[in-house]
């Protein structure tokens, strides 16, 4: 075994857009599992828009990565070492091992995998987290009837592809907002998706809002809203009433702060915002996925036998070296990746 291992650490606090002088690879000493832990060599380590406000020193539902602290994420792995009873060497697991190349953790913290079910990447992506935040955020939140049209931005990435295949296969109409056309042929190509927008061709809110319209003739019932900005000042005014909106991100306010800068300052302002709230009698829901993980188990055992057959359907970007992870990430933030962007550690 190495004595060394590898790891991402956060460098500076990035102001806008990260860039590569936030991110230092660092070699350090090879961490021993104490009573009850184990040692993981990471094989796969999951990149996720959220990581960006752990970038952050700004008070929120999680504590910032501190300068200097290795990077948080989710990531699968083989157990090379234990201390445990639970987990035993050459078991896969889950769990949140950081951008690194080996992590020790407590095995209580760690998910086992049988990567006779389905391939290890997928306990990242359509399986893991941005799964389940689609399949909860769609299904308690969102409440969908056959019948309804939905909208869902970042359609072809992990969380956005999920919630508009079980709204298909709920009955709704489903609309997806994606940058470029590549992804928004793949939003119906391999998706199923009634229609896809490319946001990119459409200069302002306005011009988007036209289109969209056309795109829903019934109104919306439901946006499934992970991305603010000009796609959020183009779907609010063509809500039903009784609409309901889950929000889990807003990836194109991330850059600018904890509190989304001055967003508001160039689109619908707070009191239209809130306008359409309330005349229209919306329901908007804000989660963090973290908060309904009681509810696992069973997302696993409805959409799990749903991709071992193909029903469901995924795409992942795997990028290749630790190293090549900031690069990766900031693509991601950007847009350049088409599915789940995943990162080959080992």
């Amino acid at each position: 075994m190495s004595e060394t291992m590898q790891h991402i650490v956060l460098a500076s606090r990035p102001t806008g857009a990260p860039t590569q002088d936030n991110f230092k690879l660092e070699t350090a000493p090879m961490p021993e599992p104490k009573d009850g832990e184990v040692l993981v060599r990471v094989q796969y380590m999951s990149l996720d828009p959220y990581m960006r406000g752990r970038m952050d020193d700004a008070k929120s539902y999680a504590a910032p990565v501190p300068i200097g602290g290795t990077l948080e994420g989710g990531g699968v792995g083989e157990v090379i070492s234990s201390r445990s009873d639970y987990l035993k060497p050459g078991d896969s697991v889950f769990g949140m091992l950081g951008w690194a190349t080996h992590a020790v953790q407590p095995a209580k913290m760690l998910r086992k995998l049988d990567p006779a079910q389905a391939p290890l990447t997928a306990a990242l992506g359509v399986l893991g987290m941005p799964g389940f935040t689609g399949w909860y955020g769609l299904n308690a939140l969102g409440r969908p009837k056959a019948g309804e049209t939905l909208v869902v931005a970042a359609a072809t990435g992990p969380v956005g592809s999920m919630v508009g295949q079980l709204a298909r296969k709920a009955g709704l109409r489903v609309v997806g907002i994606a940058g470029g056309a590549e992804k928004c042929a793949m939003a119906k190509d391999v998706y199923g998706f009634d229609d896809c927008l490319d946001h990119r061709a459409y200069e302002t809110a306005r011009d988007l809002r036209s289109a969209l319209k056309d795109a829903c003739p019934d109104g919306i019932d439901i946006y499934y809203e992970n991305v603010g900005g000009k796609v959020l000042e183009a779907v609010l005014p063509l809500m039903n009433p009784h609409g309901r909106i889950p929000v889990c991100g807003m990836i194109s306010w991330y850059d600018a702060g904890a509190l989304g800068g001055d967003a508001d300052s160039k689109g619908l302002t707070a009191p239209a915002i809130w306008r359409n709230i309330l005349v229209k009698f919306l329901s908007v829901n804000g989660f963090i996925i973290s908060n309904h993980y009681d509810q696992y188990p069973e997302f696993l055992s409805e959409v799990a036998p749903q991709v071992v057959s193909g029903d469901i359907k995924f795409v992942e970007d795997i990028a290749e070296g630790l190293e090549n992870a900031p690069s990766a990430f900031m693509g991601m933030l950007k847009g350049a990746n088409r599915g789940k962007q995943i990162v080959k550690v080992g």
